[in-house]
């Protein structure tokens, strides 16, 4: 069909709106910016650039409300800010002077770190070996960083920095950050030889640290001190502990975490007070418990999470590139039986039909049509590897993610449906030149239907394919793509048998005055696609969002229609239509590309389902419980066919109820970072994926296409 030559103009529109799609610059700079942080490099060296002089570079990071990043002991969760630095030789970085945290609670568990703007100091040592370049008198320093911001999800997230610090000339212009960076480090306890004092001690007893610190200023006895040890993992962070002050002494009993990673003999703590900290080393006395099996987690939850780390490489381990490239195989040929794809199939059915005394052109269209399949997969998956490279958090239909792309293949579907109908003709809006080199080229119309068939199909995720695509994602680039190229393949194969093999040809039926009948019928999915990306542009969108589509694609459709008139009345009708349609675009076309409140999204999980969030697994699987996770989309019809038969079947959810299951919900309609890395996880890079989780046991990934009795099944074996 004609329209398809529309589908790359289309998507190379909505591509320059989506922002997920926009690349970073190649050259580092002194600032990065996200949406959570602003992290800034700034320097500080106001006795200049000597040897023998100390010169200060840090990283500042400027979160959002409620937005925290880690200190150097993160607490029950979370990661410290890393610094890689690239300096010139005769330059060496020492360690972070790290300011002092503040306790984080996060429901039962606490993390340190940092809310506000925080600087991470970091000395440079200038030695004699340091030369300036000739051509220039700066010291070039770069930073690669990365970093976890969290709120109630975790996002990863990193930058490249570069700063010229003058070499003949003082640098003093972050002073004040600098000095208040400063101003926050703990300071050293009074201590003797060694750097210990006697008294500082942290005495084990079972399973409770007594802490004794001495030295501390006299202004601070009697009050309340906050407690961080810098060794990670050693003590319960959110567990009930006590301190008293005794003849000048701080003393504290605090809880040793059950599942403790290491066995210290020195402990060095920080304590602190109105923003000021102390820092001392203690020295352990008595034995240490046995060590656990792993570190912050119960040993029900960490048996559980050893299994699921084993299942999740075992495909890898043992199936090999072969098996993958099989199981793509099968997922691109079963794709084609997905509910997305058929409105495009069996538009291609009735091409094929009419060409049915053309052989040689039948060959040709498979061919241009599998090449167009294969392009668009390997076009999509190169994209979303790049993505992933740069550090975008993306899975397989990620560009459904984009208000801006489903507004647009909404557009698409809506001119496909009325030139279905049969209101108009593309060729009526074509010059008559390029009429006739589409007449003669009908293989490029082939080749682009290939290309669309997928741009539709990449809300699915056949059975078999989800475990293909999950494992490409860790393969290099070219085996990656190998697979991509066979899920093309596979989709492909039927189109292409029945070019070339003419048993399977004489299958179809034979044209006749039917196709003009089926031709307009196939009007209504087409329709109906459009109805259904209205309704997932409401759950990116909002309401608003959703209403602007609708009037937008009515004017569209006035649109059209005024240019099938004849004589003055195109004239007058088609200067009318095409000032609404921009009047009604300038005021609520910018409703359809903004993101709407999160809102919306989570009331959808109410009643038995509950929103998933990060960590929400574990806490449940920490309490004894199971759960049944269904990660989801609004774009995902295979998603919300399962959802309204299998997940709402009374059976099933009697099963559920029966066992205490809690059921949560993880909806991927817009872009969460949080939700692909726990796809990820699980070997998964799209949806539907559906897991139960039961304490100490592995999960249990279930397959696309649901069934009543397979969900019973894994709830009875388990």
């Amino acid at each position: 069909m004609n329209f398809a030559r529309l589908l790359v103009a289309i998507t190379l529109i909505a591509a320059s709106l989506h922002p997920t799609w926009t690349w970073a610059q190649n050259n580092p700079k002194s600032v990065v910016t996200t949406e959570q942080v602003r992290a800034e490099l700034m320097a500080h060296a106001p006795d200049g650039v000597e040897p023998g002089k100390t010169v200060w570079v840090g990283l500042q990071l400027s979160h959002q409300p409620e937005w925290h990043t880690y200190w150097k002991n993160s607490g029950d969760s979370g990661l410290p800010t890393q610094l890689e630095w690239t300096l010139p030789p005769g330059v060496m970085a020492g360690d972070i002077a790290w300011p002092v945290p503040r306790k984080i609670p996060i429901g039962t568990l606490a993390n340190y770190g940092y809310e506000g703007t925080v600087l991470l100091p970091v000395p440079l040592t200038i030695t004699p070996d340091f030369k300036p370049p000739l051509l220039a008198d700066t010291l070039d320093v770069k930073l690669k960083a990365s970093w976890l911001v969290c709120r109630k999800e975790c996002i990863p997230e990193e930058g490249e920095f570069a700063l010229k610090v003058p070499v003949k000339s003082t640098t003093a212009l972050n002073g004040a950050a600098f000095d208040a960076a400063f101003a926050a480090q703990p300071r050293p306890v009074l201590a003797g030889t060694g750097g210990i004092i006697p008294d500082n001690q942290a005495r084990i007893e079972g399973q409770t640290l007594h802490l004794s610190v001495a030295g501390l200023p006299v202004a601070l006895r009697g009050q309340t001190l906050e407690f961080f040890p810098e060794t990670p993992e050693i003590i319960e962070t959110a567990g009930r502990w006590t301190q008293a002050w005794r003849a000048g002494v701080w003393t504290a009993e605090v809880p040793l975490s059950p599942q403790r990673a290491g066995s210290p003999s020195v402990l060095p703590v920080v304590l602190a007070a109105a923003g000021q900290g102390w820092r001392a080393e203690l020295k352990v006395a008595g034995t240490w418990p046995a060590v656990a099996a792993a570190a912050g987690v119960s040993p029900a939850l960490d048996a559980a999470l050893q299994a699921n780390r084993a299942a999740a490489a075992a495909p890898v381990a043992s199936a090999g590139l072969l098996a993958t490239l099989l199981g793509a195989l099968l997922g691109g040929l079963i794709l084609n039986l997905m509910p997305c794809v058929f409105p495009v199939l069996a538009i291609k059915v009735i091409r094929f039909t009419q060409q049915a005394d053309d052989r040689v052109g039948h060959r040709i269209s498979g061919l241009a049509y599998a090449a167009g399949v294969i392009a668009a997969f390997l076009a999509l998956g190169a994209v979303m590897l790049a993505l992933r490279a740069a550090g975008e958090q993306l899975g397989w239909g990620f560009q459904l993610q984009s208000p801006a792309v489903v507004a647009s293949l909404a557009a698409l579907f809506t001119l496909i449906g009325l030139n279905l109908a049969g209101l108009f003709e593309f060729g009526q809006f074509l010059p008559s030149g390029a009429a006739a080199m589409q007449a003669k080229n009908p293989a490029a119309d082939a080749f682009l239907s290939g290309v669309l068939a997928v741009a539709i199909a990449s809300p699915c995720t056949a059975p078999f394919m989800g475990a293909s695509l999950g494992l490409a994602i860790g393969l290099p680039a070219p085996q990656a793509l190998l697979v991509f190229a066979v899920l093309g393949v596979g989709m492909a194969l039927p189109y292409l048998a029945a070019s070339w093999i003419p048993a399977v040809a004489r299958l179809l039926p034979r044209p006749g005055a039917w196709m003009n009948t089926f031709r307009r019928f196939m009007a209504f999915p087409m329709f109906t696609t459009v109805a259904w990306l209205v309704w997932v542009l409401g759950q990116q969108s909002g309401i608003d969002g959703a209403g602007a589509l609708l009037a937008l694609l009515v004017a569209l459709s006035a649109v059209l229609w005024a240019f099938t008139q004849v004589g003055r009345a195109r004239l007058v009708t088609a200067t009318i239509s095409i000032a609404s349609f921009a009047l009604l675009a300038w005021t609520f076309g910018p409703n359809v590309v903004k993101s709407a409140d999160s809102a919306p999204v989570a009331a959808t999980a109410a009643g038995r389902w509950q929103p998933w969030e990060p960590g929400r697994v574990e806490q449940l699987l920490a309490a004894g419980q199971p759960v049944f996770v269904d990660f989801t989309a609004a774009w995902c019809v295979t998603c919300q066919y399962n959802k309204k038969t299998t997940l709402a079947h009374p059976e099933v959810l009697a099963d559920l109820d029966a066992r205490k299951v809690q059921m949560l919900r993880a909806d991927w309609t817009r872009r969460d970072p949080a939700i692909t890395a726990a796809l990820g996880q699980l070997g998964r890079n799209g949806v539907p994926v559906y897991v139960y989780y039961q304490p100490g046991r592995a999960p249990v990934v279930l397959s696309e296409v649901l069934s009543v009795a397979e969900v019973r099944a894994a709830l009875a074996s388990l």
